[in-house]
């Protein structure tokens, strides 16, 4: 459909053109914040519906914002560590408040000549849990989100992603592949090529640009200034 609205995607739209298309989506359920603890709990369900339209906790799908995104949604296949399908659908989601700052680190890209793709953003708490219950004991535990405290993921708040091309189409060279769970994932690994390491680079200062930081043993995950205050959730994709 033609939107007589500027494009979300063009480096030039304004703040109010991503608040206008955020008030449009459908909402999902948000319960009240708590900070993360180190003891079981009970995440939020989706059972209750929050209908405060400007609700920064709302997730909303990032595809329906800016269409130019590509996703590579992993769990949703077997093509992730693994090797089991965890997401029923292909579909990316952060909080709102995430979203509109996500969108205005795309424009920053596309203005330069690349894209957006998207590995995983916002997770149910199953999923967190069932990739715990995955991850054997040892060091790639530390790659993994405790489900006791719930993840960034689970908030809305965290998105794995890198570039592509604009020209090409093709994903840009980067350290390593999506969760490798070895040093060359981490921000400060020496031996990757020139181009992969400016390529890092590059996603992370579109990235910061707008609020975001990166998570020190993943190049490819980026969380939300503050991430705390937002609820953790286990909305399953199908009620969103």
């Amino acid at each position: 459909m033609v939107s007589q609205e500027p494009r979300l995607t063009d480096p030039g739209y304004s703040r109010r053109a991503v608040t206008a298309a955020l008030l449009m989506l459908p909402i999902a359920a948000c319960q009240p914040s708590r900070p993360d603890k180190d003891v079981p709990f009970l995440p939020a369900s989706g059972a209750a519906k929050n209908t405060a339209l400007n609700d920064p906790g709302q997730l909303v799908e990032l595809i329906k914002l800016d269409p130019n995104l590509r996703l590579d949604m992993r769990y949703a296949t077997t093509n992730n560590f693994t090797g089991r399908v965890l997401y029923s659908q292909p579909r990316a989601f952060m909080a709102r408040a995430a979203a509109e700052a996500f969108l205005r680190a795309h424009a920053r890209a596309r203005a330069d000549g690349f894209g957006f793709a998207i590995f995983d953003a916002y997770r149910p708490w199953r999923v967190t849990k069932q990739l715990w219950d995955a991850t054997p004991n040892g060091p790639k535990k530390n790659y993994v989100a405790n489900p006791k405290r719930g993840s960034r993921h689970n908030r809305g708040c965290a998105v794995d992603m890198t570039l592509f091309d604009l020209a090409s189409g093709q994903l840009v060279e980067m350290p390593s592949e999506f969760d490798d769970f070895s040093e060359k994932a981490h921000r400060d690994y020496a031996d990757d090529t020139a181009a992969a390491g400016a390529n890092a680079r590059r996603l992370e200062s579109y990235m910061t640009a707008e609020g975001f930081f990166g998570m020190s043993n993943e190049w490819w995950h980026f969380d939300f200034t503050g991430w705390e205050k937002f609820p953790v959730q286990d909305v399953p994709f199908e009620r969103l």
